[in-house]
């Protein structure tokens, strides 16, 4: 079998110029997936002109088929995201728009290009409405064709109101280390699972 990967999509809507607190606890994923011989890229996708829309390629100047490609490549798809007025971002939106468009696409046994992937969610924010974000993400990568095992929800939020962010508040959520470490090892648990056994395509092709 070959090695596993991981491509996590980070939907802040910042630039790789500007810290990311999403970003940041998805590093804490990274190093249990470097532990589990599992690698591992971190796309930021405000880097990218994404057009919008719910097809593979919009045209001339959509920078999304790159991203798309490294999708297609990788064993497990991670989207984070921080969130807004108690929401994931628009970027977060727009990513599972564009996977949507994608998703009439089959493999070789007529199932969903997305099958025998596996999906999870990191978020990030400084007021609530996380698990409303992860319900949302999880339940689009699940409609569409990616294997959500249990547990694949890693979140940090501060309390109610202004204040400090994952990186200034130190980190050290006891509950979010703990969903972290879930994570990691059951995407590749399941990851590997897949691999070895692929999901049968009797009753679930598209055509």
């Amino acid at each position: 079998m070959s090695k596993l990967k991981a491509i996590f999509l980070n939907a802040s809507l910042k630039s790789t110029e500007e810290p990311s607190n999403t970003e940041v606890l998805m590093n804490k994923i990274q190093s249990h997936y470097k532990e589990l011989n599992v690698d591992s890229e971190i796309i930021r996708l405000a880097d990218y002109k994404i057009a919008l829309g719910v097809e593979e390629n919009m045209g001339e100047g959509d920078e999304w088929p790159k991203i798309f490609q490294k999708v297609m490549a990788a064993n497990i798809v991670i989207i984070g995201t921080p969130l807004w007025l108690g929401e994931k971002s628009s970027l977060a939106t727009q990513v599972i728009e564009r996977l949507y468009g994608s998703s009439g696409e089959t493999n070789d046994k007529g199932q969903s290009v997305f099958y025998n992937k596996v999906g999870g969610v990191v978020v990030t924010g400084n007021e609530d409405g996380a698990k409303h974000a992860n319900a949302s993400i999880l339940y689009g990568l699940s409609h569409i064709g990616f294997v959500i095992p249990p547990n694949v929800d890693a979140y940090w939020v501060g309390e109610a109101g202004p204040g400090p962010s994952y990186i200034d508040a130190g980190q050290e959520n006891e509950f979010t280390k703990n969903h972290v470490r879930m994570l990691a090892y059951n995407t590749m648990h399941f990851a590997k699972m897949l691999q070895n056994t692929p999901i049968p395509a009797e009753g679930n092709t598209m055509v």
